[in-house]
C-alpha cells in the first residue's frame, strides 16, 4: 500500500502541477488578453478621433460650400445691376433729348403728341425697371445725389438749396446711375 500511497501522491503532485501550469497559462492568458484589450482600445479611441476629425472637416466643407454658393449668387446679383445700370446710363441721354425737345414742342402739333408719348413711354420703361428720378429741386444740396454746375444768389432760397436742376438724375434701387446736374444757391 504504501507504494499505492506513493502512487497517489505521485498522482496529486501531478495535478497540482498540472492546476499551477494551468492557473501560470491562465494568468499568462489573462494578461495577453489585457494587453490585446488595450491595444484594441486603443485603436477604437484613435478612429473614433479621426472619424470625428472627418466629420467636422467634412461639415466644415459643406459650410464653405454653402458660403461660395450665396457668395457667387451675390456676386452674380451685383454684375446684373451694374450691367443693367450701364446699359440704362447709355439710354438716359436720348431720354434727356426727348424732354428737352418736349420743352420747346409747338402746341397742337401731332408729330410733338408722338414724341412724348416715346418719352413717356421710355419713362414707363425705366420704372418698371426699377429707376427713380431723382427729385432735387427745392431740395438741400448733397453731393451723394447732385452735381453742382453753378453757385448763384437766389432771391427766397437758402444758400446751399437747388434752384434748378439742368439734367435729372437717376437712382437705380440704392445706387446712383448718374448725379442730377444741378444749379446751387449761394
Amino acid at each position: 500500500m504504501t507504494e499505492n500511497k506513493k502512487h497517489k501522491h505521485e498522482e496529486e503532485s501531478e495535478a497540482e502541477e498540472v492546476q499551477q501550469t494551468e492557473a501560470v497559462a491562465e494568468s499568462e492568458n489573462t494578461e495577453q488578453l489585457s494587453t490585446v484589450i488595450e491595444a484594441l482600445k486603443t485603436k477604437l479611441a484613435e478612429a473614433e478621433s479621426k472619424t470625428s476629425e472627418y466629420r467636422d472637416s467634412w461639415m466644415r466643407s459643406q459650410a464653405e460650400f454653402q458660403n461660395y454658393k450665396k457668395r457667387l449668387e451675390r456676386d452674380n446679383e451685383l454684375t446684373y445691376v451694374s450691367m443693367k445700370g450701364d446699359i440704362i446710363k447709355k439710354i438716359l441721354p436720348v431720354l434727356d433729348d426727348l424732354e428737352r425737345a418736349l420743352q420747346n414742342r409747338p402746341s397742337d402739333n401731332a408729330w410733338a403728341n408722338g414724341i412724348d408719348l416715346i418719352a413717356r413711354k421710355m419713362q414707363n420703361i425705366l420704372d418698371s425697371e426699377g429707376i427713380k428720378r431723382i427729385e432735387a429741386e427745392g431740395t438741400e444740396f448733397d453731393p451723394k445725389f447732385h452735381e453742382a454746375i453753378s453757385h448763384e444768389p437766389a432771391d427766397g432760397v437758402k444758400s446751399g438749396f437747388v434752384i434748378s436742376v439742368v439734367q435729372n438724375g437717376y437712382m437705380l434701387g440704392d445706387r446712383v446711375i448718374r448725379p442730377a446736374l444741378v444749379r446751387v444757391a449761394q
